[in-house]
């Protein structure tokens, strides 16, 4: 006869009480249960379940069981186990006979992942039994991080390779990664990034506790992933200098990163930029169970003043002389991991896709990180959330003003660009290798700007346009388009400068400053003016 559990509100520490003699072996079942669980691309000799899920677990007794023995079988995971879930056994004809008996043990859907040791008391002491490794699990409808679509379990979760998007937004540029998530030496790499974490460091019990919470433990992940401020995984720079490191694009996977840094005693790697961060984030995750997809968002503002506005300072030349901070990236890569977000008090509004960004661009509650900030809040515009909700907003909704700065230091707002953020979001596509387009999860279809068709009563007007798509070693032409409405002829002097910019929108070198002047005739329309910039 098997009694109910007792209520557990913390399930560190797991008592399963039996009436028997004593246990002569354990057969954990590693390959059944782990192909059971998912896991069986991981190992097969070690036992590594999702909790909500149960497992079977058989005893071998060194004799035939003796109603008054009892033995007392303990499961658990950090330094100060706390409370016990308790089922008891009682003993029957049929065991006695066999000397064995098998259990079916369920971890709790929210119980804590890592690693938990199993061991038995006899009343002659404690002997340990074996370890077994506690995931996350999207296929149980009670923990947070349950995903409904099997064919969604089965891309963001178990495949081990994928597509990063880099390059513009006209020529997205598929990048293959290898994340390797169920490498079998991933247990212990992934489990010493929550060990070696801050929060760990402070408080280990309460730390492990915690775990028991995909919010947080993606949060820990996200922080843990650069190396500002603690013992992460990877380094970034964006200077071009790597010598004593990797290039950020020599990198073909997450694999080999991790095993640098685990096998260095948990120094960061060298070098890594924004869709090695997310590449790396993306194992992880998939290794502790947490379905998750690296996005990429192409014109992706870097708003550094959070006044959502992307403010550009250009001399009266047309070089940039000042940084105010801010920036677009020609691309930023981040992951959205799925879980549910009861903490926001929202119902499930918010549920579901979670933006975490482990490149460390600002910090968030004192730390290197951001996220996880629901796709569904940016959306909506509901800034007023946790986590960084407002950073996110402005990297796909920010506005572009242009000053332009005079001799003696003042300023004036020369224009607006509300659109030029935010564009091509893209994934890679649920069992295909092509690119799913995000956009509308994160804005809202744009209305026509009427502004644009409204007639003017300036003088002059102009628009600068490219004639063909820019090209990686190709020359630019472009042509700009004037106007004159002046009952005049006019002599315009055209400042034409050309910066080479990194991807991160930072100007790194000077290409070409020139002037040149045309003479825009009265009451003819557009006129047009051609320049080429050479690639060589």
């Amino acid at each position: 006869m098997v009694e109910e559990p007792l209520t557990s509100l913390s399930p560190l520490l797991l008592i399963f009480v039996f009436s028997v003699t004593a246990i002569k072996s354990v057969d954990f079942h590693c390959r059944s249960n782990n192909t059971a669980h998912y896991t069986i691309e991981i190992s097969t000799k070690e036992l590594i379940v999702r909790r909500g899920q149960s497992f079977l677990l058989t005893l071998n007794m060194t004799q035939p069981f003796n109603a008054t023995d009892t033995l007392v079988l303990t499961v658990e995971t950090g330094r100060s186990p706390g409370t016990q879930w308790c089922v008891v056994f009682e003993s029957n004809d049929a065991f006695s006979v066999l000397g064995m008996v098998t259990l079916s043990v369920t971890p709790p859907a929210d119980a804590p992942v890592g690693k938990y040791s199993l061991s038995a008391n006899t009343g002659r002491g404690k002997t340990p039994l074996g370890t077994l490794v506690v995931l996350f699990n999207p296929w149980c409808s009670d923990d947070w991080v349950f995903l409904p679509d099997e064919r969604e379990r089965q891309e963001y979760v178990l495949n081990e390779q994928g597509t990063i998007y880099v390059g513009t937004e006209y020529y997205p540029r598929p990048r293959d990664w290898i994340f390797g998530q169920f490498e079998e030496d991933m247990v212990d790499i992934c489990l010493k990034i929550l060990d070696v974490n801050p929060k760990h460091t402070k408080d280990p019990a309460d730390d492990v506790s915690a775990r028991c919470n995909p919010i947080y433990v993606s949060r820990v992940i996200s922080a843990m992933i650069n190396s500002n401020g603690d013992h992460g995984v990877l380094t970034g720079r964006w200077d071009g200098i790597y010598n004593d490191g990797e290039r950020p694009d020599s990198w073909l996977g997450s694999v080999r990163i991790l095993r640098k840094w685990y096998k260095t005693s948990c120094r960061p790697v060298k070098y890594g930029q924004c869709w090695v961060f997310a590449g790396v984030m993306c194992t992880v995750m998939r290794f502790f169970g947490i379905p998750c997809r690296v996005v990429t968002n192409f014109q992706s503002a870097h708003d550094t003043h959070n006044n959502l506005t992307i403010d550009y300072y250009h001399g009266e030349n047309g070089a940039q002389p000042r940084d105010s901070g801010d920036s677009v990236w020609n691309y930023h890569v981040w992951v959205e991991g799925w879980m549910k977000r009861p903490d926001l008090k929202k119902g499930n509004s918010y549920d579901g896709w979670q933006v975490l960004d482990p490149t460390p661009q600002e910090k968030s509650e004192g730390v290197f990180c951001c996220g996880p900030a629901p796709v569904a809040a940016i959306l909506q515009g509901d800034t007023n959330l946790k986590y960084d909700v407002p950073f996110v907003f402005a990297e796909v909704n920010a506005d572009i003003v242009k000053w332009m700065v005079r001799a003696n230091g003042s300023k004036i707002k020369m224009n607006s660009d509300s659109k030029k953020v935010g564009k091509s979001i893209s994934t890679k596509a649920v069992g295909y290798n092509r690119r799913t387009d995000l956009t509308n999860n994160y804005k809202h279809a744009e209305g026509k700007n009427l502004s644009s068709v409204r007639k003017t009563s300036s003088i002059f007007y102009c628009f600068l346009n490219q004639e063909t798509k820019i090209k990686s070693g190709q020359d630019i032409h472009l042509k700009l388009k004037l106007c004159n409405r002046d009952r005049t002829n006019r002599t315009m002097s055209i400042y034409i400068n050309a910066q080479g910019m990194r991807y991160t929108g930072v100007p790194v070198s000077h290409i070409l400053n020139t002037v040149q002047e045309k003479m825009l005739l009265s009451g003819q329309g557009l006129q047009f003016f051609s320049h080429s910039i050479s690639y060589s």
